[in-house]
């Protein structure tokens, strides 16, 4: 204590005294009062709120046993038998107790336009056996005078200066800082900033229950997080070790309207900057404009308008009836320093309710007034504005009003059951909380509920794990505790640590920032912007210290980790390391390894041969025809026109058309021909081709190994699997395109008038066979099997047998088509074979050699 406390209210510690103790934040007016409360025999206080009514509640425990204090709040009620000391807020004093010592913290919230006529009564009724003692601002020094004559007035230093400190971007703002605004919106705007820029901050919002503001206190104390950011709910008592306070909005809504924060609001939130001696300061930040010159004069110095009213409303109530009861409480103040009270929450549903029949006809006596008056003040912790409120205390009044005197247990556990979820976002959880906040206020009332105890319990372990999952929300949404813990070094100026675990993952001090990918590091995107140099320079010199053993790890890995994209990236463990480039063939790609700073000539040129042993077993692999070929081919003895063939249908991926080839075709021997047909070579009367790479995984390596050569950027997507014609897009390059086409297995045929198919050249064959089948008889109809067997429907089949030299007399549904040259085609099916004694014709040539031969 300081020297006035231990002389002047030593002395003034006479029956009825009364003193008003008033200053700025952080003098020491609640450690003040609450050893002087513990001086004595009793005592009680009232707190501004719930979350300061518990704080104190637990420190008074900590000082004289559970047993000897006592919690009550509209929630919450802690009374042991033998409880000497009350710590409550403010509407919830019971003030018919008798009590040594009597406090009322935050005083100077009798000019508050929602709450302040209950903190009036008690400053004008509210009295200790021996001692009065009101906590506060110093702006209601001159109200307190003319209110309360006898209070002995002392004034309190603050014990630390508070300075401006000017505007400061967000993303400047220093460790133990907190950002303020006043919408839940504004507050999630700013959190999320933060959590993107500093790894991460604590939020306390006034709607938060005891249990979820603590733990994100807690989170902030313990160093966690260094950045808090909460509405004006911080303003009232919450001690912190907080150095600075900013002010990201300027202006609140304040029940009716949106208004600009006066002096002694700004002073009473950046107050909270500072702790004991710990100097603290206040400034802007976000989208809030620089503070006035003579406001910022004003907090520094403490010193501001003082308040020339307060509200006030009747104490005295009427109970004959609802009419009778309203009109006591519209009674004008008796004082022109008292304000007649706005139209607060107790008295609009008083209001809402006496217009209902049921109601009026229950409340015809005292008594049942009385009762109705008590529901109404059933808090609405939702502020829900609507009539949902007034509809729930419709029922609860009847009830407790009806023939039970009881709320039914069933009716009761329903309303829980309802709210006892734990899904949902923050703002749905909060909303829970408030619900059950009223519920809980209920359950406390021991004359309207059988087995109170057990709907208290039950109504606290709800709001206990609404809670715990609202903590859990809020810090999975606004904290990165791997970023927070970076965001700490590199402030402190220290320099970074890095590893790398086996999968890959790459930490920074310890914690995950990244990943190696290849031979590139690839940081998260959310950590620390600030830092982000700071943290590359140390990742990268992981990386270069690694390379070398990476490069082994892919020359003894297997197979399967390399894979071939279908943009021709060669990947590793998924990531690119290199591409595919033009080499002296299409089957004969070269290796381009990637740009890479920490790869050096040695070691690209070993991920290089890596990979070229790759891909050649890959193609071998994928393309196990060709590589027949390639055996074939390296024969000694070969004739000319059967390695021209080969090198044509290597060059070419697999397929060429006929007549690109006829000469060397006919050209081959039969022995040449069996040994073609043993290597999956079919010469087809239209293309010669491998009908083995005519799957999609040899016909995707092949276009892209086309494409590569060809050098086609991007490359084109092989034609999906199973597909038997297609309309080639229109040509930029004619050969490039029936390049494309012959890649994939396809053959391109162009009508006179430029209009294009693309068919498969196994389905290019049956439709040759067909055709020639039907034509043997002369002109013929599209049949069903010209289309299935070709994948050609309508003036696809028309180009179609037009680029094989068929003439079409009739296009359309019913095309009819003539063979070549107008006559009738060759017969393409076998002769049947005669027996050894079946006779020829009698006039054939034979017959008359077979008579002078004497056969």
């Amino acid at each position: 204590m300081g020297q006035w406390e231990r002389g002047d209210l030593d002395s003034a510690g006479a029956r009825g005294q009364v003193s008003a103790v008033l200053g700025p934040t952080n003098t020491g007016k609640t450690y003040l009062a609450i050893d002087r409360m513990l001086g004595h025999a009793s005592g009680m206080i009232g707190f501004p709120l719930r979350l300061l009514a518990r704080e104190n509640y637990d420190r008074v425990v900590r000082l004289k046993g559970a047993g000897q204090a006592a919690l009550i709040t509209g929630e919450e009620k802690i009374v042991p038998p033998g409880a000497r000391y009350f710590l409550c807020t403010v509407e919830a004093m019971p003030v018919e107790r008798l009590v040594a010592y009597l406090a009322v913290d935050e005083i100077q919230l009798c000019a508050d336009p929602e709450r302040g006529h209950v903190f009036t009564d008690r400053l004008l009724h509210a009295r200790g056996l021996e001692e009065t003692m009101f906590l506060g601002a110093d702006t209601i020094r001159p109200l307190v005078r003319r209110l309360v004559p006898e209070a002995r007035i002392v004034s309190r230093p603050r014990f630390s200066s508070l300075t401006h400190a000017g505007a400061r971007k967000l993303t400047r703002l220093p460790p133990r800082s907190a950002a303020v605004a006043f919408s839940a919106a504004d507050v999630y705007a700013l959190a999320e900033h933060l959590r993107r820029r500093r790894g991460g901050t604590a939020v306390v919002l006034g709607a938060l229950s005891p249990r979820t503001r603590n733990a994100q206190v807690g989170m902030f104390e313990a160093g966690e997080v260094d950045y808090l950011v909460a509405t004006d709910a911080i303003g009232m008592g919450l001690n912190l070790n907080l150095d600075h306070v900013w002010f990201a909005r300027l202006s609140k809504f304040d029940g009716q309207k949106t208004r600009r924060l006066g002096p002694a609001e700004v002073a009473q939130i950046a107050g909270r900057a500072g702790r004991h001696t710990a100097d603290g300061t206040f400034g802007t930040t976000g989208e809030a404009a620089s503070l006035p010159p003579e406001l910022v004069e004003a907090v520094e110095a403490h010193r501001f308008e003082p308040l020339d009213k307060v509200y006030w409303r009747n104490g005295t109530l009427d109970f004959g009836s609802p009419r009778l009861l309203l009109r006591s409480l519209e009674r004008r103040p008796p004082r022109p320093e008292l304000l007649r009270a706005r139209e607060s929450d107790d008295l609009r549903a008083l209001v809402a309710l006496a217009r209902d029949p049921d109601v009026a006809e229950r409340a015809n006596h005292p008594g049942a007034v009385r009762l109705l008056w008590e529901v109404c003040q059933i808090p609405d912790f939702q502020k829900i504005l609507s009539d949902e409120h007034a509809r729930l205390l419709g029922r609860v009044f009847g009830f407790l009003a009806g023939a039970e005197q009881r709320l039914p247990g069933d009716w009761v556990a329903a309303h829980l059951a309802r709210i006892d979820r734990r899904d949902g976002d923050i703002d749905t959880l909060v909303a829970r909380i408030a619900h059950v906040r009223t519920w809980t206020y209920i359950a406390y009332r021991a004359d309207w509920l059988d087995d109170a105890r057990h709907w208290r319990e039950r109504a606290r372990a709800i709001e206990d794990g609404l809670s715990d999952a609202l903590h859990d929300r809020l810090t999975n949404r606004f904290v990165d505790r791997r970023a927070a813990v970076l965001a700490r070094r590199l402030n402190a100026g220290d320099d970074l640590l890095a590893a790398f675990k086996p999968d890959g993952t790459v930490l920074i001090e310890g914690e995950p920032g990244g990943r190696i990918e290849g031979f590139c590091l690839a940081l998260d995107g959310d950590l620390p912007s600030l830092g982000a140099g700071a943290i590359s320079a140390a990742a990268r010199r992981l990386l270069r210290a690694e390379t070398p053993a990476l490069v082994r790890h892919l020359e003894h890995e297997a197979d399967t980790a390399i894979a071939l994209t279908a943009r021709g990236a060669l990947t590793w463990r998924g990531a690119p390391i290199a591409r595919l480039s033009a080499g002296p063939s299409a089957l004969r790609a070269k290796i381009e390894v990637l740009s890479n700073e920490v790869l050096d000539g040695r070691l690209r040129a070993r991920v290089r041969a890596r990979l070229a042993a790759w891909l050649e077993r890959h193609i071998a692999a994928r393309l196990a025809p060709l590589a027949g070929l390639a055996a074939i081919a390296a024969a000694p003895d070969l004739s000319a026109p059967l390695r021209g063939l080969l090198y044509q249908l290597d060059e070419a991926l697999g397929a060429v058309p006929r007549h690109a080839v006829a000469a060397q075709v006919r050209a081959l021997s039969r022995a040449e021909r069996k040994r073609l047909a043993a290597a999956g070579v079919r010469l087809g009367r239209e293309s010669v081709f491998l009908p083995r790479l005519l799957g999609a995984r040899a016909t995707g390596l092949r276009v892209l190994l086309w494409a590569v050569w060809a050098k086609a950027d991007p490359p084109p997507p092989p034609p999906r699997h199973g597909t038997l014609a297609f309309a080639p897009d229109e040509p930029v390059d004619e050969a490039a395109n029936e390049a494309y086409c012959l890649a994939a297995g396809y053959r391109r045929l162009r009508a006179r008038d430029g209009a294009a198919v693309a068919i498969r050249v196994d389905a290019l064959e049956r439709l040759a066979h067909e055709a020639r089948r039907l034509g043997v008889a002369g002109p013929f109809s599209a049949t069903a099997r010209l289309r299935r067997v070709s994948g050609c429907a309508g003036a696809e089949l028309e180009i179609a047998l037009a680029a094989l030299r068929y003439k079409v007399l009739r296009g359309g549904p019913d095309a009819r088509f003539a063979p070549p040259h107008g006559g009738v085609a060759k017969s393409t099916a076998r002769r049947p074979r005669r027996g050894p004694g079946q006779d020829r014709a009698a006039d054939s040539p034979f017959a008359k050699l077979r008579e002078l031969s004497g056969r």
